[in-house]
C-alpha cells in the first residue's frame, strides 16, 4: 500500500491554519472596533468554525484532474498476491 504524501499528510494543517488567519483577522476587526475581548473571541470562534466548514466543503467538491483521477483508479484496483 502507498503512503500518503507529504502534501496529502498537510492538508488538513493547510486547512486548519487558512482557517485561523481567516478567523484571527475576524477577531481583531471586532476587537479594534468594539473594544471588548470577549465579544471578539466569540467572533472568532464562530469566524474560525464557519471558514473551516467552507474551505472543507471546498476541497471536498473539487473534482480531480486526469491525472489525479488515474493515480485514484491504479489504488482501488486489487494487487495480485505473490505466493
Amino acid at each position: 500500500m502507498n503512503q500518503p504524501s507529504r502534501r496529502d499528510r498537510l492538508k488538513p494543517v493547510e486547512l486548519l491554519v487558512l482557517s485561523a488567519v481567516m478567523s484571527l483577522f475576524v477577531g481583531l476587526v471586532v476587537l479594534l472596533s468594539t473594544r471588548e475581548i470577549i465579544l471578539s473571541l466569540i467572533f472568532f470562534g464562530v469566524a474560525f468554525i464557519v471558514s473551516l466548514v467552507i474551505l472543507a466543503m471546498f476541497s471536498l467538491s473539487i473534482k480531480p484532474n486526469d491525472a489525479e483521477q488515474h493515480e485514484i483508479d491504479d489504488d482501488e484496483e486489487p494487487k495480485p498476491s505473490a505466493h
